[in-house]
Formats: structure tokens, C-alpha cells, sequence
């Protein structure tokens, strides 16, 4: 890595880690601020989230092709100004409309900063070490999301929307300061996308076209699905709704399982790093699978296992840990897998495609598996057992479709020979 790269990359990851801070003031607490604080209802509460899902479901699709057209660089400032538009917006909103728009940005501009964050890293790292720089991402954000989630909880009082309107605003200044850190990098890498809008327009501008004739990454994109639909797709609905149902878990303990899984993935990273950047991509979200039906397991046991109250808990806790393990090992193996995947040109659409399918996931998870959580407890551990040994079974068969380097990239780090995995022609897929 050149100097100028590690300097862009040091800037990308602070100001990743300040936007994840301010996130963490008030993610968990903005479904209480609109029913409770701002007395709107529990039904304009679930309408709110449900909007900032889909914002992110609208702008996502054309978000690639921006990037990839005018750069990262310009996609994550304007993001930035958009989300803390939008987090300044519901920090004073008392009305219906004004909470629904200012969702609306909010989810937008947070939304489209994902795959531009992840291009600019793509940019700024290469393939020897792109697996540490994502995975120290990932140890970043969850690192600010618990600190800013620990800061607020002791700043937030139902009884004064000020203090609400305080973390809004914390979170606003944290969107800024990455707008301003992203505006100081300077990218070592821009001739990739120069000579591209006019092979667009040769090819009719067929980019969607020839991600989904890429047969490996659509394969990743349908292992991405499960995995984020059997985890983080059922932490805040089935999960939560489960552990209070069916294992009796007082509320207040969603609050410690939760920080049992950031705790793990912060103390685990670079030590699970060590384990799995010199393995077969394929067998670590293999070995990720079979982590989950365990921890999915555990959950059992917890809810229906007749177990003590205190056995019960704690083993609910160890479920939200087993999880963190599993995003440790995933964090450093299939961000980098979307990048080394993607021709150059098409970076920006490779990271956009697989962050819709990332939010789809999330959409869905909740609604299938918060009614199961709550009502049908056998029959939800059932489910998301057999879904995380789907997840094994689906990591190997996109491991044989993987060229070596791509599978274990530091196969490339000794032969000093890269192999470029290009997408299969269109009609391939015919």
C-alpha cells in the first residue's frame, strides 16, 4: 500500500467509525421517540421504519451506477448531507408528514453511503490487504455503534424530547464530519471509471445485465440473502420477540445480548482475522453456517428447554454471542469477495447490488420472523436452524464456482499472480 493510499484509507475509516458513533445515539431509541416522546402512535412509529427501509430500497438500485459513473467520493458527501438532513429533520419533527420525510432522508442518505464507503476502502487497498481493511470497518462501526448506543442510553429521557432532540443532533454533526473527512481524501485511484460512460453507451448502458450473467456473484448475492435474513434480520423482531415469549427474557436483557454480540465481534476481530484470512473463503462462511444452527440451537434450549430462569438467560446471551463470532469471521471474507468479483468499472454496481440485497433481507426477516418469534416458537428455531446449514451448503457451491486466488486470496500473495474473475457473457446465463 502507497503512502497516499494509506492515508486515504486512514481518513475512509475514521470517518466511518464517527458516522457509525452518531448512528448509535439513536437507531435504538427511534421507534420510542415517535410513539412515546413525540406521542404519534405505535402504528406512525412502525410506518417510520418501515419508510426508512424503503428509501433505502429506492435509491439503492440506481446508486451503483452513480458511483461508478462520477466516483465514491461525491455519493458519500452528498449521503452524508443528506442523512444529516434528515437526522436534524426528526430530531424536531412533531408531525406525521415530518417524521415520514425526515425518514425518508434519512434512510436515503445513510443508504447510499454503504457502497460508496465500501468502493472508496476498494480503491484505497489492494488485494493482499483488502481483507483486514474491511475487516477493520466492520470492528470500527460496531465499535461506535456501541459506544454512541452506551452514550445515549445515558443521555435519553422519555419525559424530554429535548434530550432527543440533543442525540439527533450529535448525529447530524457526526454525518458532517464524515461529509468533511470524505471531502479531504484524495483517492488514489480514478482512472477506472474515466473511459467508462462511453462504454456504457456502447453496451446500451447494459451494467445490470452483465452483474446478473456474473453467475458467481449472484450466487453471492443469494448466500448474502440467507445470511442476512437468518441474523440480522431477526436481532430487533423474531429474536427479541422469542427470548421475552417463549424463554420468558425480561426486556431489559435484548439490551445485554446485544452487547454481549458487540463485545464479541470487538474482542474477536483481528484475533478471528488471524484464523481466517489465509483459509478458503468458501469453508469460513461454511464454518459461519454451522455457528448459527448451533447458536440457533442454544436459542432452543433457552425457550424450550425448560431450563431455569437464570440458565434460560443466559443461554439467550450466548445465542446473540455466537452471532457476533459469525459477523467477525464473515466481515473480513465477503465484502472483500463482492470487490475481488467486480471488473473495475463496475466496482460501485458490484457493492451497490450486494447492499439492496442486504436491505431486501433486512425488510423481510423482520416480517417473517417477528409473527413466528412471538406465536410459533418450535417451529421458528426449526426454521432458522435449517436456514443457517443452508448457508454452509450454499458457501461451498459458490466455492466451486470461485477461481483459487478468489477463494483464498493468499494463494496471490506467493505466486504474485492475481487471477480477474470477469463476469460470463450475458448469454450465458440463457
Amino acid at each position: 500500500m502507497t503512502r497516499v493510499m494509506g492515508a486515504a484509507m486512514r481518513r475512509i475509516q475514521a470517518g466511518n467509525a464517527l458516522s457509525a458513533f452518531g448512528l448509535g445515539f439513536t437507531v435504538p431509541y427511534l421507534y420510542v421517540y415517535v410513539a412515546q416522546v413525540r406521542d404519534l402512535g405505535a402504528g406512525t412509529a412502525g410506518a417510520v421504519l418501515a419508510v426508512f427501509a424503503m428509501a433505502a430500497l429506492v435509491v439503492l438500485p440506481f446508486t451503483g451506477r452513480v458511483i461508478d459513473r462520477r466516483g465514491p467520493l461525491p455519493v458519500v458527501v452528498g449521503g452524508a448531507v443528506l442523512a444529516a438532513a434528515g437526522a436534524v429533520g426528526m430530531g424536531v419533527a412533531a408531525s406525521v408528514p415530518a417524521s415520514v420525510l425526515s425518514a425518508v432522508l434519512l434512510g436515503a442518505g445513510t443508504a447510499v453511503m454503504q457502497p460508496a464507503l465500501a468502493t472508496m476502502i476498494v480503491w484505497c487497498s489492494e488485494p493482499s490487504n483488502r481483507t483486514r481493511a474491511f475487516a477493520t470497518q466492520f470492528f470500527l462501526q460496531n465499535l461506535g455503534l456501541g459506544i454512541g448506543g452506551l452514550i445515549g442510553g445515558q443521555i435519553v429521557d422519555v419525559g424530554r424530547p429535548g434530550s432527543f432532540t440533543l442525540l439527533f443532533g450529535i448525529e447530524a454533526a457526526m454525518f458532517l464530519v464524515l461529509a468533511a473527512v470524505a471531502g479531504t481524501v484524495r483517492l488514489p485511484r480514478t482512472s477506472a471509471t474515466a473511459s467508462l460512460p462511453k462504454e456504457m453507451a456502447a453496451r446500451g448502458g447494459g451494467g445490470m445485465r452483465a452483474l446478473l450473467g456474473h453467475r458467481a456473484m449472484v450466487q453471492l448475492c443469494v448466500l448474502g440473502f440467507v445470511l442476512f435474513f437468518a441474523c440480522y434480520g431477526q436481532f430487533e423482531s423474531g429474536l427479541a420477540a422469542y427470548g421475552t415469549e417463549a424463554a420468558g427474557i425480561d426486556p431489559s436483557t435484548l439490551g445485554i445480548a446485544l452487547a454481549a454480540n458487540t463485545a464479541v465481534i470487538v474482542v474477536a476481530q483481528f484475533v478471528v482475522l488471524r484464523l481466517v484470512e489465509r483459509r478458503r473463503r468458501s469453508r469460513v462462511v461454511a464454518s459461519v453456517g454451522l455457528i448459527w444452527a448451533l447458536a440457533w440451537i442454544i436459542a432452543g434450549y433457552a425457550g424450550l428447554g425448560h431450563a431455569s430462569q437464570t440458565m434460560a438467560t443466559a443461554a439467550f446471551i450466548s445465542t446473540y454471542a455466537l452471532f457476533g463470532l459469525g459477523e467477525s469471521m464473515l466481515s473480513p471474507t465477503v465484502a472483500p469477495l463482492v470487490a475481488d468479483l467486480a471488473p473495475d468499472e463496475m466496482v460501485g454496481q458490484y457493492n451497490a447490488a450486494f447492499a439492496l440485497v442486504k436491505q431486501l433481507a433486512l425488510a423481510v426477516g423482520p416480517a417473517v420472523g417477528g409473527p413466528m418469534g412471538a406465536a410459533l416458537h418450535g417451529p421458528y428455531i426449526v426454521t432458522f436452524v435449517l436456514f443457517s446449514l443452508g448457508v454452509s451448503v450454499l458457501a461451498l457451491r459458490l466455492g466451486r464456482r470461485l477461481t483459487p486466488v478468489q477463494d483464498q486470496p493468499s494463494l496471490a500473495y506467493t505466486s504474485r499472480v492475481v487471477a480477474v474473475h470477469k463476469p460470463e457473457a450475458v448469454t450465458a446465463s440463457y
